[in-house]
């Protein structure tokens, strides 16, 4: 008995160490692991999600050797437009003010010829848009050929059928509901063209290197604003339209590289003789400025 509690406090000694080894080890276990951040994505904020687009492009290979690196001074020129008074600066900005007031998103498009040089014309005017570091992370793909118009109806479709039945929820559809619309497009086979604007995650130069493209989507978004512009200047009308769940369907239809994600189909022509638009109304200039 003497030699037994002589030995007592070194079991429980031992028995402390062995009930703490094995917490430490319980607790090891139970922990869940930490999803993996790079820092490449924490110091890249201009990397945009994909617009339902499962054509999955891996930005960590932005740290190997197939992306450039390239600092090249850009040479200064001089600039200087021209000065306008005051009551031409009044005056233009009015007139641009109504001038694109009457633009309205058109469901109904004649099947009237539009001349090809307009088209190539308010691309053109779109592509002056700013740019991340002046990448110009866009593609606009042109599309005049019925059948290839056609197959990408069928495509949006089919796929807008299942949105509106069951992606989009029950508040959205009903939203939708006021303005009339559903999944048939009618306009992309009657439209003269269908102008489908792509952007570039990323960029290839001529030596088969990748180019970064910063802020992609916000570049080609601006870029989609001044196209907007452009079409109402010429009296042309568009609806813009986000086909969910289509893009890589469309890229695929269209030849379009990895790292093209779509980002806005627009049906372009001429206002069919019997178009109607819904009766809404703009907030006022209170409602949207804040000036300090």
């Amino acid at each position: 008995m003497a030699l037994f509690s002589s030995l007592t406090p070194v079991f429980i000694a031992i028995l402390c160490i062995v009930i703490v080894a094995v917490l430490k080890g319980f607790k090891k276990k139970s922990k869940k692991p930490k999803a993996q951040t790079t820092s490449t994505s924490e110091s890249r904020p201009w990397v945009d999600e994909d617009l339902q687009d499962n054509t999955e492009l891996n930005l960590e290979e932005e740290d190997n050797d197939d992306w450039a690196h390239r600092e090249v001074d850009v040479p200064q020129i001089p600039f200087s437009p021209p000065q306008l008074s005051e009551g031409e600066m009044l005056r233009r900005s009015q007139q641009f003010f109504e001038l694109l007031n009457k633009r309205r998103s058109v469901r109904f498009i004649s099947p009237k010829p539009v001349p090809r040089e307009v088209i190539d014309n308010v691309i053109r005017t779109a592509g002056t848009s700013p740019s991340g570091a002046h990448t110009e992370p866009w593609s606009y793909v042109v599309v005049a050929d019925p059948d290839m118009k056609h197959k990408i109806r069928e495509i949006i479709e089919e796929e807008e059928e299942i949105n509106y039945r069951q992606r989009m929820g029950e508040k959205w559809v009903n939203d939708l509901k006021r303005l009339r619309t559903n999944w048939v497009k009618e306009y992309l086979d009657t439209a003269p063209y269908l102008i489908l604007i792509f952007k570039q995650v990323y960029g290839k130069l001529s030596d088969g290197k990748k180019k970064t493209h910063y802020y992609n989507e916000i570049s080609v978004s601006i870029s989609c604003g001044i196209l907007l512009a452009a079409l109402q200047n010429v009296g042309l009308v568009t609806v813009t339209t986000t086909p969910l769940n289509c893009g890589p369907q469309l890229r695929v239809l269209l030849h379009r590289p990895a790292n093209e994600k779509l980002l806005l189909l627009l049906p372009v022509g001429y206002p069919s003789e019997d178009a109607t638009v819904p009766d809404l109304n703009r907030k006022k200039l209170e409602d949207i400025m804040v000036f300090v």
